[in-house]
């Protein structure tokens, strides 16, 4: 039977639970500033979302795998996985609902959220079976260090990099160069190429969480406090000449929330896993089936937008008809749609884990 650690299950839940509510308001013109996504530079609550869940992916790595055989039945499982995922992305980035229900071939977006989810999962899978903690860390170093040199050295069509968003910023370049049409902006994508070598740390980083966990350690809390509080002193000293931001994926960027993430891990296991104290069964719920809810939260709103009432959508008109009162602001009224979608998928997620029902992907 395989060990369970509450608060990594929970950790994973209120990740996903986030994932729903910050994708899903109202309206994007009305929503509060903590569930918006910085302009560029520096971060909001909402910028920890996508990291958070790259990071429980790397500790859910280490329980699953530190048992495994390094074999070729092994490599497929996790080839097999990460080309599942990939093609989820594609699909919902591909998706309409004209026959043949594919967009034309250059407005598909090839970069997302779950491709990056895949590649960041085989890539961190592949290095936790083939080294140990300390070569983890020396790859870990590399990348961030790395990625740092390139993006702030590299000069762009023989005019000096920028961390700005502009055609001299190398990621951006690259993505525009290989991605073409087929990138989220124009100019950049915050899912793409260059910066997915960064998101790979912040899954290391979760690796070595999740070594903690398992190891016989006392005061496994404590410890990751320290780490947490470590990381982000460091990410805010690197923020000094590598400004935190998403888009880019910088490395400040994944120290600062691998920080956040280690301190809020590291109370919910206080409470949970040493307290014993009953704390957010519904997160275990959605936490077992996390990727699944989020897939189908996307593609359901997607399909809600793209369905026509009058000169709106299906979306605009159930958010206008239900939501939008005189005596509520608009912001208001897009978080409370915001949340009934929450908790529609939460009852989602009580029905499957009461009936056993645990779609792996």
């Amino acid at each position: 039977m395989k060990e369970r650690i509450l608060s990594v299950d929970i950790f994973r839940g209120m990740t996903i639970v986030l994932m729903i509510l910050v994708n899903t308001p109202g309206t994007w013109k009305a929503v509060y500033a903590p569930l918006k996504h910085a302009k560029w530079h520096g971060y909001t609550p909402t910028d920890l979302v996508f990291p958070f869940f790259l990071f429980i992916v790397g500790t859910s790595i280490v329980f699953s795998y530190r048992n495994k055989p390094v074999n070729s039945g092994t490599y497929k499982k996790i080839i097999i996985r990460t080309l599942k995922l990939i093609g989820l992305g594609l699909f919902l980035g591909a998706f309409t609902l004209s026959f043949p229900f594919i967009k034309n071939f250059a407005d598909i977006r090839f970069p997302g959220v779950l491709q990056r989810i895949g590649l960041v999962f085989f890539f961190a899978s592949i290095l936790f079976l083939n080294l140990n903690w300390k070569a983890l860390i020396g790859v870990a170093v590399a990348l961030l260090v790395g990625y740092w040199l390139m993006m702030d050295l590299i000069p762009v069509n023989g005019v000096e990099s920028t961390f700005e968003r502009a055609p001299n910023n190398l990621a951006n370049y690259i993505d525009v160069q290989v991605f073409g049409s087929h990138s989220y902006k124009e100019d950049y994508d915050p899912e793409g190429l260059l910066s997915t070598l960064p998101s790979i740390v912040t899954s290391l980083l979760g690796i070595f969480t999740g070594l903690i966990l398992v190891s016989k350690q006392p005061k496994k809390a404590t410890i990751l406090m320290g780490l947490g509080g470590s990381f982000l002193i460091l990410g805010y000293l690197w923020d000094v000449v590598f400004p935190i931001n998403k888009a880019l994926w910088t490395s400040s960027f994944v120290l600062i929330t691998a920080g956040w993430a280690n301190l809020i891990l590291a109370l919910i296991y206080y409470l949970t896993d040493v307290k014993k104290v009953s704390f957010g069964t519904i997160f275990r719920y959605a936490g077992a089936n996390a990727i699944v809810l989020y897939f189908f939260s996307s593609f359901i709103s997607k399909v809600l937008g793209m369905i026509k009432v009058g000169e709106t959508s299906l979306h605009g008109w159930l958010f206008d008809t239900i939501y939008v009162h005189g005596f509520m602001s608009l912001q208001m009224s897009s978080l409370l749609y915001g949340l009934t979608v929450v908790a529609f998928y939460c009852l989602l997620a009580y029905v499957l884990y009461q009936r056993k029902i645990f779609i792996k992907v």
